[in-house]
């Protein structure tokens, strides 16, 4: 139970962030994003997300004063995004209402039942970004027993508790939704934390069958998993993001954030981070398969993150409901959207090295090239900056990027 000054805390950060978020600009930024994503642009789209928060605070604001770990949750939230409309907007979209977390029964519904063995490094106590050494646990077919499905669904008491509570503290502010689930579907992340990188390049030369075998019991666990989270409706309809980019489609207020939360109604993400080492004829053999028969499940894909994609597109091109797809600074931004099929977006992400040491001239740079390219080839574009582990406790250089995406987009 929140107490009176959390509650007031609450309030406070709530006024705030609808002071944002029903500010007139919003409303253009509305009908832009889903002119975007309906296939109609009006202009490139700019956000900025994953950012170092342990380096941005400045007058102690970020500072979190609640103990109940959920409400610190929105608490932080509230406060992360008044952040950015504050100082790094570019065209963030901010929802009219407030998010509260979904409660799951088992938080770690991901995990399938094995648990991570690895060593960690760190160079900055205060980053969440660190260094892995993971432990190979799948040596051999029996080792497959260790992969079991893992139940997706609510903890409708405590849920009920919190939506009354949340009903509460935000009544005469804002109306309250669910943040339902955003389901990774990048079967690579968690392959590579069960067997380590190195592992799985020598795996794909001389264990390929036990990698398969490891695929289709993930895939076969997901669909089962998927099927759980349709029947709840625990899936997101409400917060219009995936994978850091806005799929908003239809004005706020239509209906959307209300829809039962299947898997066809709500959006997932899916990547193989590691391929880009590899052929293509690797992601065709290797991804395309499995998480075809996860994407076709879903009304909308984002698909990539920081891998190599430029030379592959064909392949992505063949994965169901794919609607965005991931240029990462590893891509050739010219061949990425001569190649990008026209009915996708081109989700660009700037190098967030650039920004991490202030060179603001070489991101314009890579910014004006990728414009350039998507014109050219007539794609839809959206530039997304994230992973940004550091900005050197320089939290003026994100500012300054966005100000300066924010001006080259809207020319």
């Amino acid at each position: 139970m929140l107490q009176t000054k959390e509650i007031d805390v609450l309030r406070t950060l709530a006024a705030q962030y609808m002071e944002y978020a029903l500010a007139p600009h919003q409303k253009e930024l509305e009908a832009l994003w889903i002119a975007h994503n309906t296939g109609r642009p009006a202009r490139p789209m700019v956000l900025i997300d994953q950012l170092p928060w342990h380096e941005m605070d400045m007058d102690g604001f970020l500072q979190c004063q609640i103990e109940d770990p959920y409400w610190r949750q929105v608490e932080q939230e509230l406060r992360h995004k008044i952040y950015q409309a504050k100082y790094m907007p570019a065209d963030m979209l901010l929802l009219p209402y407030i998010l509260i977390p979904r409660i799951l029964q088992d938080p770690k519904y991901r995990s399938f039942g094995v648990s991570v063995q690895e060593n960690i490094a760190t160079t900055d106590a205060g980053s969440d970004v660190v260094s892995h050494a993971y432990e190979t646990q799948f040596q051999t077919f029996e080792d497959l027993e260790k992969l079991r499905p893992t139940r997706l669904a609510a903890d409708q008491q405590a849920e009920k508790a919190a939506m009354d509570e949340a009903v509460h503290v935000f009544e005469g502010i804002a109306p309250v939704h669910w943040q339902g689930v955003s389901l990774h579907s990048g079967l690579w992340d968690e392959i590579s934390q069960w067997q380590g990188v190195e592992e799985c390049y020598y795996m794909l030369l001389d264990d390929p069958d036990l990698l398969h075998a490891i695929l289709s019991r993930i895939t076969d666990n997901m669909l089962e998993m998927i099927r759980q989270g349709s029947e709840e409706g625990l899936f997101d309809t409400a917060s219009t993001i995936c994978h850091c980019s806005h799929t908003i489609t239809a004005p706020f207020g239509s209906g959307m954030e209300n829809r039962f939360g299947t898997a066809r109604n709500s959006w997932t993400f899916g990547m193989a981070q590691l391929f880009t080492s590899v052929s293509p004829d690797v992601t065709r053999e290797f991804e395309l398969p499995y998480v075809s028969r996860i994407f076709e499940q879903f009304g909308g894909v984002y698909y990539g993150c920081c891998e190599k994609l430029d030379d592959r597109l064909d392949i992505v091109a063949q994965m169901p409901n794919v609607k965005k797809v991931s240029c990462s600074p590893w891509s050739d931004p010219d061949r990425f959207a001569a190649n990008l099929p026209k009915q996708m977006i081109l989700s660009h992400k700037p190098n967030p090295a650039f920004v991490s040491v202030g060179d603001l001239d070489a991101s314009r740079r890579e910014l004006e090239r990728v414009i350039r390219a998507a014109g050219a080839n007539g794609v839809r574009l959206e530039m997304i900056l994230k992973d940004n582990s550091t900005v050197h406790y320089k939290p003026e250089r994100l500012w300054e990027f966005s100000r300066m995406a924010s001006e080259l987009v809207q020319a």
